[in-house]
């Protein structure tokens, strides 16, 4: 038996057929009920935890190579991505997408800016949650107390920034953010949204780039791990304090929204979307 292609219709989505996906999603999500909203949006900062949590893990073997350790931390840390694309939730940096379905005129920008809040605020309480989780269940202590000290030397390092550096790294994270669950809505198996959140994620990982919903896990977490008596001899974690924490999530937002707004959503509605609303008028 042949395969015949038309019996299936195309593989993937076509990019002005993705930019129409997208603004038809955002009309779902602007709509949805707060309450609703804030759950999978509580979902998605545990399930961006869970990457943080894993990837934590593999960067806490000293025997790796710089270089090995930096693609398996970011292929680990794929792994909230995908659950995100795969399961379903609501994701702050993912819904700076929306900015095209409010350019279409699907829903107000109140609307939008109302949503992004509600989802800010649960992915924040879906990290929390999974902290407090990991802090019960002694993660910490896994791999000899590695992976505390881990914990301890990645929040230090993020909070230790100049806030022009994250905000620039956030524009740049969540330009590929974006471009992973645009290519997402293109696939129609849980195969082709997994390979979609793949590279993107290893790549921002790789080289160092902020993620706001990540930081709300790492920072924490590394707060909680130093309390623990996890940080390496020598450390100095004054940096890891509410400044500084609040610094670099204040710089990760907004580089983030500038990366997936900008970069991505509006440049996407100006090369894909802009004819329908043309002949639309």
């Amino acid at each position: 038996m042949s395969f015949d292609p038309q019996r299936f219709g195309p593989m993937a989505l076509s990019p002005k057929q993705i930019e129409q996906k997208v603004a038809d999603v955002g009309v779902a999500k602007a709509e949805m009920a707060p309450a609703r909203a804030f759950v999978l949006a509580v979902m998605a900062g545990a399930f961006v935890g869970l990457g943080g949590m894993f990837m934590a893990l593999v960067k806490s073997d000293a025997s790796l190579a710089p270089a090995a350790s930096s693609l398996l931390g970011g292929l680990a840390f794929s792994l909230g991505l995908c659950l995100v694309l795969v399961a379903g939730a609501e994701l702050f940096t993912g819904n700076s997408l929306m900015v095209i379905g409010c350019m279409h005129g699907r829903y107000p920008w109140a609307r939008l800016l109302a949503s992004w809040s509600v989802v800010y605020v649960g992915n924040l309480a879906g990290a929390l949650l999974l902290v407090a989780f990991l802090a019960a269940a002694n993660y910490c202590g896994m791999n000899g107390g590695a992976v505390g000290a881990t914990l301890v030397s990645v929040a230090v390092s993020k909070a230790s920034l100049p806030w022009s550096v994250v905000f620039f790294r956030g524009v740049l994270c969540n330009a590929l953010v974006c471009l992973a669950v645009w290519m997402g809505f293109a696939g129609k198996t849980v195969v082709d949204k997994f390979v979609a959140a793949i590279l993107p994620v290893m790549c921002f990982v790789a080289c160092g780039f902020e993620h706001c919903v990540a930081n709300m896990f790492f920072l924490p977490m590394g707060v909680v791990a130093r309390a623990l008596g996890f940080a390496a001899p020598g450390l100095d974690t004054s940096a890891l304090c509410a400044a500084g924490m609040l610094g670099n999530l204040s710089a990760a937002t907004l580089g983030n929204l500038l990366g997936g707004v900008v970069l991505v959503g509006l440049g996407y509605w100006f090369a894909l979307g802009g004819e329908r609303d043309d002949a639309a008028s």
